[in-house]
């Protein structure tokens, strides 16, 4: 037995030497390719992954026509949530509710008329669902007038209801004494500080008051409906266009009509100042007045939108890295922005009534203040 394995050893160890050769190049070209078509692999579903990560953050940023809590299985496309009204006028009102459109997977039937949900946008297609583009890839399909209630919406209601109910507890809670109660001991400093630090020393002691209710109101509306986007409901309030300009429309408003004649003097005949600059000034000065609003907006708009598309970004990191260094580092970030974000939806509050306050102020100035 014993000279049968020093022969089998003898035997192997005489191999010609371009035969060993062959056997160690054949063994390292396929190691190689196990490890690039895992490579490859890997790199596939990564790709695979961001694209799903950038899909969720650009729908995570938009409005909806129902309430989604969290999703079960996106395959079967089964939710938890709750349907919202859909309010539209297509040659008449059509109201139905947004179950129809099954989370964007249905076509709604409603009178005789086909409507699909495309991108957030409702359209009007065939029974099909049939969406018509344009060169440049854009839907062409008739778009009806949409006054539907929105998550967007729900929300903005429901703040202001909560506004309502806390200011209401705190002013009945004054008749009966002069210490506040309650929610109010948060309230107070926060509206005195608005009074003392932001509307008297902009606006003055003689007009300061009946801007108050104003500023109070757009300050804890932006201020509650920023919170609230930090949290898992899904809240983008404020990162909707139309919500700012509605916001910056009414401080435009405001300050126009309530604009004394030292106002308007120095933007169409500006004192102390040669006639030709006066001219010259006089459409520079009014195009100013529009700015200042188109600025409010998106000032507030890009800040919070911003915040949002980093902080979803640096979450979708942790799936993007799988492994006990990167997780874990992506976390640590998104909580950090986290706590950074809680300080922006006060800041980003503050800075909103404090130009508002300093356009009313302008509009108020009475020519010995100078």
């Amino acid at each position: 037995m014993h000279g049968f394995f020093e022969t089998d050893i003898l035997s192997d160890m005489q191999k010609p030497f371009y035969v060993k050769v062959l056997l160690v190049v054949t063994l390292l070209l396929g190691i190689n390719a196990f490890a690039q078509e895992k490579d490859h692999s890997s790199t596939d579903e990564k790709g695979s992954l961001k694209t799903e990560i950038k899909e969720f953050i650009g729908h995570h940023l938009l409005d909806s026509h129902d309430f989604n809590l969290f999703t079960i299985d996106e395959e079967n496309n089964e939710h938890v949530g709750f349907p919202l009204p859909v309010i539209l006028w297509d040659n008449g009102l059509k109201l139905f509710s947004s179950s129809k459109f099954h989370h964007g997977e249905s076509v709604a039937e409603v009178d005789g008329n086909y409507y699909a949900l495309y991108h957030g946008k409702i359209l009007k297609t065939d029974a099909e669902g049939t969406i018509n583009y344009d060169e440049a890839h854009h839907a062409t399909n008739a778009k009806p007038l949409d006054f539907s209630i929105t998550k967007n919406v729900v929300f903005i209601f429901l703040v202001a209801a909560l506004m309502l109910f806390l200011f209401a507890r705190m002013a009945k809670s004054y008749k009966t004494t002069a210490m506040p109660k309650g929610i109010g001991r948060l309230l107070e400093p926060i509206i005195l500080y608005i009074r003392d630090d932001i509307a008297i020393p902009n606006i003055g002691k003689k007009h300061y008051k009946k801007y108050m209710s104003y500023l109070l109101t757009v300050f804890f509306f932006i201020w509650i409906i920023n919170l609230l986007g930090l949290t898992p409901l899904g809240v983008n309030v404020t990162n909707n266009i139309a919500v700012t300009f509605a916001l910056a429309i009414l401080t435009y408003l405001i300050t126009t009509f309530t604009a004394n004649r030292n106002y308007w003097k120095h933007i169409f005949w500006m004192p102390d100042v040669p006639v030709f600059m006066k001219i010259v000034l006089a459409p520079i000065e009014l195009l100013g007045t529009l700015i200042k609003p188109f600025s409010l907006m998106i000032r507030l708009y890009a800040n919070i939108t911003a915040g949002h598309v980093v902080l979803m970004s640096i979450l979708g990191m942790m799936f993007i890295f799988k492994n006990w260094i990167g997780s874990p580092l992506s976390f640590g970030l998104a909580f950090a922005l986290s706590l950074l974000e809680l300080l922006v939806a006060a800041l980003q509050a503050y800075i909103f009534t404090m130009l508002s306050a300093l356009y009313f102020g302008s509009a108020v100035e009475e020519h010995h203040d100078h």
